[in-house]
């Protein structure tokens, strides 16, 4: 497909499109293809950006789903154009980054899922969970997870807990929550986009994970939702801080979102458990960040891509599970994209 170039708009011209629903061309771009990579989580979303934004505008764009850590590193040595991470900078990589600045330009949400024969439905603590992962319960007819489900016939079946192998903000979002309702993870596990875990089998990859609690009788795994739906799998209903057993559905997702009220100057946001007055929330929910450096000789197909991803490219979210973007959230990316501009 011949490459064009895409019209140039202006930050006013971009809110007003905000909010009137996303019907909007790109922001200003050059015939030129962009490399990125990191993120698993993202990866089956991005896959459907980059076919549509090649089909609209003619500008290709390819990622690999390496994990967030490899993104990290990646967008860090300039070896790619953009990185994909579910975990946001710390301090350090932010500074290693040099003049880097994360987007969230996706909302989704981390699932638990479990293989258990004859078990399609599943209720667990976060307690209950990181005593899986400790190695304290071992078996799922346990008393402390019989007694989350009554009428559920738990089989005598060894626990097989399932974690990732690389560096993976998938990880991050898992250990972020585990450190919000343990204090015993907080102290001895912490969170981070790679940790020791006490127990279990690793997985690279969100695909990796999937297969290994696919192939593998009585595991339980965190994997992505998009996963989860993909390969059929079941996902856990975990208790949220409101005392409810809630799945990582969308409209539990957004719930949890809407307890985002203002972004920091570095987008950084933390969604996981959220307050009690947010019933429905889903207590794993997470952003997804695309980092890109202020500078780049691509800032403008650069800032093209990410516009379109955070309002063209919405309308393949739902499908793979990722909820709408909040508004408050979508300002705060539009001030980015016009900071990448005009660096």
């Amino acid at each position: 497909m011949k490459s064009r170039k895409l019209p140039i708009v202006t930050l006013a011209a971009m809110i007003t499109c905000l909010t009137a629903g996303f019907a909007v061309s790109p922001a200003g771009a050059s015939a030129a293809s962009l490399t990125g990579a990191g993120s698993t989580l993202v990866a089956p979303l991005e896959a459907d950006w980059a076919v549509d934004f090649e089909r609209r505008y003619g500008e290709s764009v390819t990622y690999a789903a390496v994990g967030s850590g490899a993104g990290i590193a990646q967008i860090t040595a300039r070896t790619v154009d953009f990185g994909g991470s579910d975990a946001p900078l710390t301090a350090t990589q932010a500074a290693a980054c040099n003049r880097c600045i994360q987007i969230p330009w996706a909302l989704s949400a981390v699932g638990i899922s479990f293989n258990i024969p004859g078990v399609r439905r599943l209720s667990l603590t976060g307690p209950v969970i990181a005593s899986i992962y400790f190695g304290k319960i071992t078996n799922w007819s346990a008393p402390a997870i019989a007694k989350l489900n009554k009428g559920v016939k738990l089989p005598n079946l060894a626990i097989t807990p399932v974690y990732r192998s690389d560096g993976s903000g998938t990880t991050y979002g898992f250990t972020d929550y585990m450190s919000h309702i343990s204090p015993t993870w907080k102290s001895q596990i912490g969170n981070a986009t790679s940790v020791s875990f006490p127990k279990g089998v690793g997985g690279k990859g969100n695909a990796g994970v999937t297969a290994v609690v696919s192939s593998t009788t009585g595991s339980i795994g965190y994997i992505e939702v998009a996963y989860i739906i993909a390969h059929h799998l079941q996902a856990a209903a975990l208790q949220n801080a409101a005392g409810k057993f809630v799945l990582p559905n969308l409209k539990n997702i957004e719930n949890a979102a809407s307890s985002v009220k203002s972004v920091p100057a570095n987008n950084e946001m933390h969604i996981v458990n959220p307050p009690k007055k947010y019933k429905i929330a889903y207590p794993l929910s997470t952003f997804t960040y695309c980092i890109v450096p202020l500078g780049s000789p691509k800032k403008a197909l650069l800032a093209s891509w990410i516009y379109y991803a955070m309002t063209l490219g919405q309308a393949f979210a739902s499908p793979l599970d990722f909820a709408p973007i909040p508004k408050v959230v979508l300002n705060a990316d539009v001030k980015s994209v016009r900071a990448l501009q005009a660096s």
